[in-house]
């Protein structure tokens, strides 16, 4: 006990300065992510004309490559503090050589294949996989490395919830900055009320460009406000010693695999639908190209004015009960998703839904994450090695479920297949997601001795057992 008294008299809460550069710190990654999940089979199917199956093949490769690459950067990145240029900051570091990877690597994705574009179809695959593999490793390095930081900068539940929460605001900001640059160039270019072509391949450039611009300057504030061996000369001396993970116990732990699931789930849920709703709007209600830009943008701002509130809901009634809230708000959107038809849905209550959807995953994903954050307790030694294993499930089976979706739709004239796959496919993730969650016990770190505390504060900020 004396150990946590002398924590509670020297630890202090975190200054709004570095909520706010953290949060910059992955906004080039959403921004991406944002086209990668939203455009990407609109773009290959829709522009370059690859079948359904070849455009979920590539976004499949990626996911392959991210789950890939997560457990190895989480390892790497807990390891790296013995390397000279891991005196930089042991997360920054691997946080810059993906920000480098991204710049690099994305702008090909979103272009027609550069002197190859009457080669085979197969070398194309392979010309599009080289860039989409470099853009995943960058994408999973600064994924993983901003993530590991959460419970490195602050050991309190509240603060620790805050920046997750400020860092989804963060990136419902970049999805919404997609979505008003994919309108803008649209509109300008009087593409409104026709449907997507390849006409439109230059237009993609034009959007890459400007959202990656965006992020890239957010990037170097990142790195620029946050010193990250500043920020970590808090508790673990405070404590006296590192705690180490022993892997052996991190993969015996039942809570751990419960985590697993939950944040598989929850990411399926949030991806598929960003994957699938342009496809739905596209070719169930048939809607004009604008459309696909003016519904997952109401999506984001509903996730945005949302995302304010996270924080105080889960402090009010606990992470079960918000993350149950929000898989009831993602099943009621699904549900009108099955039953929606017709003029008055398509012109008015498809925004309605769209404000569900993105109601509902913020709500999820910041309670996800949370849950994770608890999981790591104090043993931020191994954090990004958590995260990378939860990413791993993520990343694979998004792949995995895209192809398997899009390798299915083999016949064009079913127009309700997209209408389905939200309606079943994404209703039933989030619904495994909330089942898990909700066997899991409080606290989840287990033991004093072999984890250490996750340490909580009253209203005033004051540290408390």
């Amino acid at each position: 006990m004396d150990a946590i008294e002398d924590y509670s008299e020297v630890y202090q809460r975190l200054p709004r300065k570095v909520y706010l550069a953290y949060g910059m710190g992955h906004v080039l990654n959403d921004a991406c992510a944002s086209m990668w999940f939203t455009y990407l089979l609109v773009f290959f199917h829709l522009v370059l004309n690859f079948s359904n199956t070849e455009a979920g093949a590539l976004l499949l490769v990626g996911q392959i490559a991210d789950a890939v690459a997560t457990p190895f950067v989480g390892y790497f990145s807990d390891q790296g503090d013995d390397f000279w240029f891991c005196r930089y900051g042991k997360r920054k570091i691997w946080h810059l050589l993906g920000t480098v990877c991204v710049v690099v690597s994305f702008p090909f994705i979103f272009s027609p294949c550069v002197t190859c574009e009457n080669a085979p179809r197969w070398s194309q695959m392979f010309y599009y996989s080289m860039f989409i593999i470099i853009f995943q490793f960058g994408w999973a390095a600064v994924q993983i490395s901003h993530l590991s930081l959460i419970p490195e900068i602050s050991p309190n539940e509240h603060d620790r919830t805050k920046l997750t929460a400020i860092r989804y605001a963060f990136t419902v900001t970049s999805n919404v900055v997609v979505y008003v640059v994919t309108w803008a160039v649209l509109h300008l270019s009087g593409n409104d009320n026709n449907k997507i072509g390849w006409n439109d391949a230059a237009k993609f450039q034009h959007i890459v460009w400007g959202v990656m611009a965006f992020g890239t300057i957010c990037s170097i504030l990142f790195h620029v406000l946050v010193k990250e061996h500043e920020v970590l000369s808090g508790y673990h001396d405070v404590r006296g010693t590192k705690i180490r993970t022993d892997l052996k116990e991190l993969f015996t732990d039942p809570q751990v695999y419960q985590v697993a699931i939950n944040y598989m789930c929850s990411r399926l849920f949030i991806n598929l639908t960003q994957v699938f709703i342009t496809l739905y709007l596209h070719e169930a209600l048939d809607m004009v190209a604008s459309s696909l830009a003016v519904v997952p943008l109401t999506m984001y701002i509903a996730s945005l004015v949302t995302s304010f509130s996270v924080e105080f809901i889960n402090k009010a009634a606990g992470r079960k009960i918000t993350y149950s809230f929000g898989a009831m708000l993602g099943l009621s959107a699904c549900l009108c998703i099955s039953l929606g038809s017709g003029t008055l849905y398509t012109r008015y209550l498809i925004y309605v839904v769209a404000a569900l959807l993105g109601s509902a995953s913020s709500i999820v994903l910041v309670s996800s994450l949370g849950i994770t954050t608890d999981l790591i307790g104090t043993r931020t030694n191994s954090g990004a090695f958590v995260y990378g294993i939860m990413s791993f499930t993520d990343k694979l089976s998004n792949g995995l479920v895209v192809e398997i979706i899009e390798a299915l739709h083999k016949n064009e004239s079913n127009t309700w297949f997209y209408r389905d796959i939200l309606t079943y496919v994404c209703g039933g993730a989030v619904l495994i997601g909330v089942i898990a969650v909700i066997f899991l016990k409080r606290p989840l770190s287990v033991s004093e001795s072999t984890r250490g505390l996750l340490v909580e504060s009253d209203d005033t900020g004051d540290a408390i057992n």
